[in-house]
């Protein structure tokens, strides 16, 4: 029978690096398997077809695009400080298998399951408190001094960012760590299978045990095809949006039929387009957007706000890209950034910050909307609501 070997490196540290090396010339392995995908493999080799500006704006994904790229930046910012390129030992372990004539395997799942299934596990409160954490993580690693780099150089810094996940979100680390250390381990499991092989398997320290857990005890492993299928999804953004929209008109027309009179009604309307207009584009031109978007996100919010499937968001990205037209070299750049300023200074990197700001100030807008109309009216919100829906009820009946 086969067997396997798992060498657990920090993704930041040279001396993993070197600890692959050494694996393979000591273990004389048939199969070097890495925790890597197609996708990342050939982001590391610098091979295959860059997207084009259009596949980001059609998928609107852009939440989840702006997450990656900041744990991408985040990680790269620690490699740089530290000496080491991210994904180092991922390519040396290829690079060192190739030049010995052994087989190579990627055996980790697509990074696009992955981020969906951690995207749509967390929840919305989970999603503020991810956010929130990623920007302490950016202000940590930009001030990070000589001493705490030197700490860092023995730590996987995307395994401690994962830990604080696992905090506030069993379920995001459940997508991002335990089922990525199953599907390896199903994978691993099978190229044993296969024949007498020696397999070197070179993943992140974080995950050793997980799949060792899993190899040791086949049974645990949940089936292959449940770690890869699309989660199901539920419209809760066209469940609530619809609310909003329900309650918007609701509200209105019970202003309207309460007799306080037409500038209350007026004001109220008034209200609802200037505070999500102000919100939308004030947080675009906080981040500096275009003065096109920035003009966009007022005159548009308060329509998106009021049809669940259109966002305020989605058309900024677009008047900012049109604006700024950003080239297809900006992936590369992307993920070669080194600072903060060098990053926000990339058109596509912007777009997708605005399109994601953008959405944020329309959905606090509406939030607060809610919260200050009637304090910004001047009038009980009590008598108004319940006159407004009475003389509705008394219209309705006096038709039937």
């Amino acid at each position: 029978m086969g067997e396997i070997k798992i060498v657990g490196t920090a993704h930041i540290s040279a001396k993993s690096v070197d600890e692959v090396r050494e694996s393979i010339e000591q273990f004389h392995p048939d199969i070097v398997a890495v925790e890597l995908d197609q996708g990342r493999s050939k982001a590391i080799n610098k091979e295959g077809a860059t997207p084009s500006v259009d596949d980001v704006l059609e998928l609107k994904n852009f939440d989840q695009l702006l997450i990656q790229w900041l744990l991408s930046y985040i990680q790269r910012k620690i490699g740089l400080d530290v000496g080491v390129e991210p994904g180092a030992e991922m390519k040396a372990a290829m690079v060192e298998a190739q030049q010995r004539g052994l087989r190579v395997e990627l055996v980790d799942r697509d990074i696009k399951i992955t981020l969906l299934r951690f995207w749509q596990s967390l929840g919305f409160i989970g999603k503020i408190k991810m956010v929130g954490s990623l920007i302490f993580s950016i202000s940590e690693v930009e001030n990070i001094d000589a001493e705490e780099i030197e700490k860092l150089k023995n730590e996987d810094m995307l395994e401690v960012i994962m830990g604080e996940f696992k905090k506030f979100s069993p379920q995001g680390a459940h997508a991002l760590i335990d089922e990525r250390d199953a599907y390896i381990a199903h994978n691993l499991i099978y190229l044993k299978k296969e024949g007498d092989h020696r397999i070197l398997a070179v993943v992140g320290a974080g995950h050793m045990q997980g799949i060792n857990r899993y190899l040791q005890d086949p049974s645990l492993l949940p089936s292959k095809e449940s770690l890869v299928k699309e989660p199901k999804r539920y419209p809760w953004t066209l469940i609530i949006g619809s609310c909003v929209t329900a309650l918007f008109f609701l509200l209105l027309a019970s202003i309207a039929c309460s007799g306080v009179g037409l500038d209350v009604l007026l004001h109220a309307f008034i209200f609802w387009v200037l505070i999500h207009g102000a919100l939308s584009a004030g947080a675009t031109l906080a981040v500096r957007g275009h003065p096109y978007s920035v003009i966009t996100c007022f005159c548009v919010a308060w329509m998106t706000s009021l049809n669940p499937l259109l966002h305020a968001g989605w058309i900024a990205a677009y008047v900012e890209a049109k604006a700024r037209k950003p080239p297809v070299s900006d992936f590369r750049k992307i993920y070669e950034a080194t600072s903060l300023r060098e990053l926000f200074q990339i058109p596509l990197f912007k777009v997708v910050l605005v399109a994601s700001v953008a959405n944020l100030g329309s959905f606090l807008g509406t939030i607060l909307y809610f919260m200050f109309l009637f304090p910004v009216l001047g009038v009980d919100p009590v008598v108004v609501i319940s006159t407004g829906l009475h003389n509705i009820q008394a219209a309705i009946a006096g038709i039937v």
